[in-house]
């Protein structure tokens, strides 16, 4: 018989933040849906229950106009569903295909990596996320973008404020000024270069939204734009920095990697699994149903924790330790269903084959700095916010 969904009124936000994992597992056990206080939803944090979800938009939708993405953002694509979702997407995909990634962006990518990495190693020692990680995954949204007169450490500036005002489910109203101003600032770099793009088309991503068979109406290439923005930088950003994060605390399977250079990919994908760059997303009910064990309102919110699904020891064994190895690792960090992440390709070609290796091959015994800690913070979004390390310089 199913339940009504289980309250939990002592966790606060700061507590997920700082470390999800512990409440995730308490969650889990308790049911299929439960009602968090601090987060204002219903969190959803197994793996099958959020497989289910996924194969039915028509009762757990995307769609939700009292969404904070809709207030921060705008009505985008990843707040629609169906024949709408679809045509949005299909605007922006030419960009995202992988021959386009290995033929324009691969060759870009490689020649950032090479000249961040050039800046800092004769230094010995350097914090990799605001050295290495945010201006890669910055310049690199930039090129891919299209943006012309943007400067990567404002894109960086907002996309975390975007993100903070997704997140915002406390409802500070000082992270939502700054999500305000971040969003009226990328609206005011889309203006100063799509009428550009209009009149002579290339591979950004704003070219193809604006030059597809159904262009994008201004509110839409807004909107699609700034969810870009936001998950486009954050999440190679925080990918680049746990994957060496797991190779750099795990001698034997970083050993692995450098003997065999293509068991890289499945280290991407394990480190993805293990601590998932966006960890949680919404859902809102259409009608009365069941979700596994509990049962469920027309209206509910939701949170689809894939941070949690992809540690349910249900799917995954010994599902808190990195291990490349792990076969099969059929993770949900990217999603599923139609709202798969589109730059899922993106972020392999960046991180798993360009970035991390080239780190590795560049920095000789690289290893993490034993003189500071490793901040890792989130549960929206979650990744280090401080790598320190250091090598030994040529």
């Amino acid at each position: 018989m199913s339940q009504v969904p289980p309250r939990i009124n002592d966790i606060a936000v700061s507590e997920l933040t700082r470390n999800p994992y512990p409440h995730f597992d308490r969650i889990r056990d308790l049911g299929s849906a439960v009602w968090v206080d601090s987060a204002r939803l219903h969190l959803v944090t197994r793996f099958e229950d959020i497989h289910e979800v996924e194969r039915h938009p028509e009762i757990f939708a995307s769609t939700n106009p009292g969404s904070l993405m809709n207030k921060v953002m705008g009505h985008s694509l990843m707040r629609k569903d169906f024949d709408e979702h679809k045509r949005e997407r299909k605007a922006i995909e030419p960009a995202f295909r992988p021959r386009a990634i290995k033929s324009s962006l691969a060759p870009y990518f490689q020649t950032l990596v090479d000249d961040l990495i050039g800046s800092f190693d004769q230094d010995g020692a350097v914090d990799l996320f605001p050295m290495f990680a945010e201006p890669l995954a910055s310049r690199a949204l930039i090129k891919m973008i299209g943006f012309q007169t943007v400067e990567w450490r404002d894109l960086a500036a907002w996309s975390q404020a975007l993100m903070d005002g997704v997140g915002n489910y406390q409802g500070d109203p000082e992270i939502d000024a700054r999500a305000k101003q971040a969003s009226e600032a990328i609206n005011a770099a889309i203006e100063a270069v799509v009428g550009l793009y209009r009149a002579e088309p290339n591979g950004s991503v704003l070219s193809a939204m604006v030059n597809a068979p159904d262009p994008h109406s201004d509110e839409r290439l807004r909107a699609n734009i700034k969810v870009i923005v936001g998950g486009g930088l954050n999440e190679p950003r925080d990918a680049v920095l746990t994957l060496l994060f797991a190779l750099l605390t795990h001698p034997e399977q970083l050993q692995a990697v450098q003997d065999d250079a293509a068991l890289m990919r499945a280290a991407f994908e394990e480190s993805v699994r293990w601590v998932s760059p966006i960890g949680m997303y919404p859902r809102r009910v259409t009608q009365d149903t069941v979700l596994g064990d509990t049962a469920l309102r027309a209206g509910d919110q939701l949170g689809i924790c894939v941070g949690a699904a992809n540690r349910d020891p249900r799917r995954f064994g010994d599902p808190n330790s990195f291990n490349l190895f792990r076969k099969p690792n059929h993770h949900l960090a990217f999603g599923a269903g139609p709202h798969f992440c589109a730059g899922t390709w993106v972020a392999r070609a960046l991180v798993g084959e360009i970035a991390v290796p080239s780190l590795l091959a560049r920095l000789a015994n690289l290893r993490l700095d034993p003189t500071q800690p490793v901040v890792e913070s989130g549960w929206v979004f979650r990744g280090p916010t401080s790598l320190p390390v250091c090598w030994d310089p040529a």
